[in-house]
């Protein structure tokens, strides 16, 4: 079976739909299909495009049995509506560019972003006559909506016709979250046979769960990946000041984006001396050794109606790492922590209490650790790489 994906962010890139990309792709080829993934060159969040790639039409590459066509993109910051209209409209002309390097497909995937993806899967499926499954990360527009990216009603109505378009022609619709269906059913009028929940997997050989955890006289608190503003990092910094005068315990925020400059300007105006904030964006390797050492991961998530319909990527992986998990959030979010037992939920915006869970984790570390266990059998039994593959092989041989 040949499947071509479609994705705009694909490791080195950070990110959700990166991560989800790359994992449904090593998926695939673990249960024997051959994959072609035609992605943008590296360049989020801040447009630092590796010198590789630097203006030249397209790169090809093999990355693990997978062949990978990136395509040119300009050097610019994920950041405005311009610019990320300019780096989306680049990606739909690179992946139309680059059929000729394709070759025989099955099916196509429209990963990320997948409202963007979809109208190049469009010109792939009239010219190769196949079918397209839309995967669905985060709602396009209402996640636009949830971030005031696009609040005025004028754009509003255009946005959820591009959208309808969209799940009208894909013949399967791929879902993250369970709570997606309901919105896409009564809003889009989509067919519920369409419908497909499949969670993000996990890499199990890259969270391997053996790597030796560094001792330190912290109790550290850990939040890694994009600083976007889908997540509330006041909320952060606000327990942390309250927990100034308990001086082991120590926070850890890195990754990078959009809202870094202004994290980084409060931790110093406030003097919060125990908030470290790490301006560095590393590979899913490194991440695994970063989660491995530390106590505790928060997952701070803003109060958007939309966004808390989701379910973040990034919960996966802190479960793999069989690590007790404090999620701010009072949606799906809450509703699968604490359904797999993982961890801790607290409501947004609510720093009183996501100071207390804190040091409530640091008293009870035996409950701190069946929460990790918790976490990592789930994925065990459920998210692995070669489960996440079947479940979308078994999709596509449906559509036949």
């Amino acid at each position: 079976m040949n499947v071509l994906i479609l994705a705009q962010y694909y490791p080195p890139d950070m990110g959700g739909g990166a991560t989800r990309a790359s994992n449904m792709s090593n998926a695939l080829v673990s249960n024997d299909c051959s994959v072609t993934v035609i992605t943008s060159f590296p360049h989020y969040p801040k447009g630092n495009i590796p010198k590789k790639y630097r203006w030249k039409p397209l790169v090809i590459e093999n990355e693990n049995e997978i062949k990978v066509i990136r395509t040119f993109v300009p050097p610019l910051a994920s950041t405005g509506l311009m610019r990320r209209v300019v780096l989306f409209l680049s990606f739909i002309i690179g992946c139309i560019y680059a059929m000729p390097l394709v070759g025989e497909i099955d099916v196509i995937w429209a990963g990320n972003p997948n409202v963007i993806s979809v109208y190049p899967s469009i010109i792939y499926k009239i010219i190769k006559k196949k079918p397209i499954i839309q995967n669905v990360d985060d709602l396009w527009p209402e996640s636009l909506i949830d971030l005031n990216w696009a609040n005025k009603k004028i754009l509003i109505f255009p946005l959820k016709i591009i959208a309808f378009i969209t799940y009208s022609i894909s013949s399967a619709i791929t879902l993250i979250s369970p709570a997606y269906s309901k919105i896409l059913i009564d809003e889009y009028h989509v067919n519920p046979a369409k419908l497909s929940v499949i969670f993000a997997g996990v890499d199990l050989n890259v969270f391997n769960n053996k790597i030796e955890e560094k001792k330190s006289p912290f109790f550290r608190i850990l939040y890694i990946g994009s600083f976007s503003p889908a997540y509330d990092f006041d909320q952060i910094l606000n327990a942390a000041e309250l927990l100034l005068p308990i001086h082991n315990v120590q926070f850890i925020l890195q990754g990078g984006g959009e809202l870094l400059p202004s994290i980084q300007k409060k931790v110093q105006e406030r003097k919060l001396s125990n908030v470290n904030v790490v301006d560095k964006i590393v590979d899913r390797k490194k991440v695994a050794k970063i989660l491995a050492e530390v106590d505790v991961l928060i997952l701070p998530l803003g109060d958007f109606k939309y966004v808390e319909t989701g379910i973040s990527t990034k919960l996966f992986e802190y479960q793999a790492a069989q690590k007790a998990i404090i999620c701010c959030s009072r949606g799906m979010h809450k509703e699968y922590i604490l359904s797999t037992k993982s961890g801790i939920a607290v409501d947004p915006g609510d720093y009183k209490s996501l100071a207390n869970a804190i040091l409530f984790l640091k008293e009870h570390e035996n409950l701190s650790e069946e929460y990790g266990l918790n976490g990592r059998r789930f994925v065990e039994n459920n998210l692995t790489l070669k489960h996440i593959g079947l479940e979308m092989v078994n999709i596509i041989n449906n559509l036949k």
